[in-house]
């Protein structure tokens, strides 16, 4: 008896320490949960703060550009020197007369001193020319200008002769490698290169676009891919991204980094790389199956006409500038009348109509050409696009326009869930697209799946639209160390994705997820407190909406409230509003506190005032864009020239009579050191002093 009662109370004790072990575990498990949740919760508030500011500038960027659309659609030059200035200012690269740009980049007459001791190329390429280049980026050596534009000058003859849409087929080599957008981090594509191999006859590489911008070494980057271009055609495809624009490349810092790292003949090489962008081809066909694009496609994205428009005649800078810019002339009728027209022949007959049509806006062109000088002594060099052009004559006959949007949809539209077709707002450019258009594109053209970049992924990969579409995006630690993971996927003949994922920082691999994401969450509520300060005043008048009684006081919901109203960015301000705003027992903030905090934190100058420098954040980088598009030869300097042309544009913007001796003194008052040019510290330090005059 006893034993048996002993025995039956180790059970119970064994039974109880069971549960409590049991309990116990699920207690850590709800615990671990919920944390886990949190750190979600955490990284994607992260995540949309980044992103929000991300798209907020790219609509900065629009709108300049659609500033200076307005002023040129308002100014009228009283001269052929004011014309030929407009005209050099806003048209693009490739305006370029063919003679003009091989005598402006003229590489030859370059001699290479015994001195340097990097690279040399010769021409045709050879792989132990790559290797080379590889080695010397490794090693932070820089090209010799002469090899860049010479470089430059090859690849420009190659990419003429491609077609729009490039054709890859599984069949050749194993497996296509395709990468997303790099932006300028070459420590990137050397990983991708030691996991996966160098591009060789049996490795074909899609580069998606976006190559440049943002990151350090985006020059570095072109020049690698331009190399491996050369050496193997077939195997390596370059897809035109957004930014492979002039007008972006002012404002996301690639035409910078070009005039640090070539002083003397950097303006040659940008001028190049310009003509050379509009010559990338906008899309990479695997198998006729897989369609690679940068951005996106819309309800109204035609293949076919894609095929055919001649690419390099739309760089994506502000829209019909020339366009409008030739309209304008004909106010002053330069010794010539427009022609007319004929007479429109019946709609009923259509090939009649469409070479009436034709032969109409070729009429314009050259009447536009004669005003501007622009001569056509040169006879143009046949591409695979014009001859395409030439040999479909009797096809369908598209707008400028409609040809213009074809492109801007693919380089710049985003996926999203919800069916139909809408207007970007976000980045102001392009379109969202839903399930059902990526549905009718595939069904249409026969296709299995798109790949697209343009998106910055956590993973470095995303699936969406039923998997149908798929985002790759090959820039890690984009954001910040330890933001995102960067990818590139590998299609075989069975075109199945299969996906490899790295970090190229040595550092993220080091952080914890908890260290990793509370390091990226600092540096977005820093950005987004910078984004505050620079909006103090209208945060100001905000509140004061909600304060009615002027008592300083607003409860924290109408902060929130507020604040989208100023800031636009679509945040949960209620959910970020423990990391901005200190918790108060009555549940109301005092704002003019709040904001004096936040100027504190931004404060780098003593000397500054506040408001000064809320205006100098919110402005900066629109004023330096400005600077680099009146800085037409990119040395860094304007010259009284360029601000005089400039002033006058503005002036007739603002409807303010100003002598040209008044624009003189002007532009002397802002040369601070009297050396004959203005620097942008000059510039921005002018803008300031005029501000703190108000």
């Amino acid at each position: 008896m006893g034993s048996g009662s002993s025995v039956n109370a180790n059970y119970k004790y064994s039974l109880q320490k069971s549960e409590n072990a049991f309990k116990a575990a699920v207690l850590i498990q709800r615990w671990y949960r919920r944390y886990v949740a949190r750190l979600e919760m955490r990284r994607r508030c992260t995540w949309r703060i980044f992103q929000s500011i991300e798209y907020a500038c790219e609509q900065d960027q629009i709108k300049l550009h659609n500033f200076f659309s307005y002023l040129m659609d308002h100014f009228t030059p009283s001269s052929s020197k004011e014309r030929d200035f407009i005209s050099r200012m806003f048209v693009s690269g490739e305006s370029f007369k063919e003679a003009e740009l091989e005598k402006y980049c003229d590489y030859e007459s370059m001699e290479v001193p015994d001195s340097y001791t990097g690279p040399r190329l010769s021409f045709p390429l050879l792989p132990d020319h790559a290797t080379a280049l590889l080695e010397a980026f490794k090693q932070k050596q820089q090209l010799h200008a002469r090899y860049v534009l010479n470089l430059l000058h090859e690849t420009r003859k190659h990419l003429k002769q491609l077609p729009n849409i490039s054709h890859v087929s599984t069949c050749y080599s194993e497996e296509v490698t395709v990468c997303g957008d790099l932006h300028g981090q070459l420590d990137d594509l050397f990983l991708i290169f030691y996991k996966n191999g160098l591009p060789s006859p049996s490795k074909s590489y899609v580069f998606n676009g976006d190559f440049v911008d943002r990151g350090k070494q985006s020059l570095e980057i072109l020049i690698v891919l331009f190399t491996f271009l050369l050496i193997y055609p077939k195997e390596v495809h370059l897809n035109r991204g957004n930014h492979e624009d002039h007008m972006v490349n002012l404002r996301y810092g690639f035409a910078k980094e070009v005039m640090q790292k070539y002083k003397v003949h950097g303006k040659k090489i940008l001028k190049m790389i310009q003509n050379v962008f509009c010559w990338l081809p906008l899309a990479t066909l695997i198998d006729q199956k897989v369609l690679v694009i940068h951005g996106g496609i819309s309800d109204t994205t035609d293949l076919d006409m894609l095929e055919k428009i001649q690419r390099n005649k739309f760089p994506l800078q502000i829209k019909s500038m020339y366009s409008t810019f030739c309209e304008m002339s004909e106010q002053h009728k330069v010794n010539e009348e427009k022609p007319r027209p004929a007479q429109a022949p019946s709609m009923a007959n259509r090939l009649e109509f469409s070479r009436w049509v034709r032969q109409t806006v070729q009429e314009q062109i050259e009447w536009c050409r004669r005003l501007v000088d622009i001569s056509e002594s040169e006879e143009e060099e046949l591409t695979y696009s014009s001859v395409v052009s030439l040999t479909d004559l009797d096809g369908p006959c598209w707008t400028r326009q409609e040809e213009w949007k074809q492109i801007l949809d693919i380089l710049w539209s985003d996926p999203m869930p919800q069916e139909g077709c809408r207007v970007n707002t976000v980045r102001g450019g392009g379109c969202y697209f839903g399930p059902d258009v990526t549905g009718k594109i595939l069904e249409k053209y026969n296709l299995q799946f798109l790949i697209r970049s343009h998106e910055c992924k956590q993973e470095g990969y995303e699936f969406c639209h039923n998997r149908k579409v798929l985002t790759i995006f090959s820039a890690s630690n984009y954001y910040e160390i330890g933001s995102n993971r960067g990818a590139y996927v590998k299609l075989g003949p069975d075109l199945v994705p299969h996906f490899v994922q790295y970090q190229a920082n040595k550092t993220a691999h080091t952080l914890t997820m908890t260290q990793r994401i509370s390091r990226v969450e600092e540096s977005a509520f820093r950005a987004l407190r910078e984004k505050l300060f620079a909006h103090t005043s209208a945060l100001i008048s905000a509140f004061k909406a909600y304060d009615k009684d002027d008592t300083g006081r607003i409860t924290l919901s109408n902060w929130a409230t507020a604040v989208e109203s100023v800031l636009h960015l679509g945040l949960p301000w209620r959910m970020l509003r423990p990391q901005l705003v200190r918790s108060t027992a009555d549940g109301m903030l005092e704002y003019r506190s709040w904001l004096d905090d936040l100027a504190v934190e931004q404060r780098s100058q003593e000397h500054i005032q506040s408001s000064l420098l809320e205006v100098i954040y919110r402005n900066r980088s629109n004023l330096e864009t400005i600077f680099r598009i009146i800085d037409r030869d990119h040395s860094g300097l304007i010259s009284f020239e360029e601000f005089h042309q400039t002033w006058k544009l503005f002036s007739s913007h603002m409807n303010i009579e100003l002598t040209d001796d008044s624009i003189n003194d002007l532009v002397r008052s802002i040369d601070f050191n009297k050396d004959g040019n203005i620097d942008f510290n000059e510039f921005l330090e002018a803008f300031r002093l005029v501000k703190q005059s108000q």
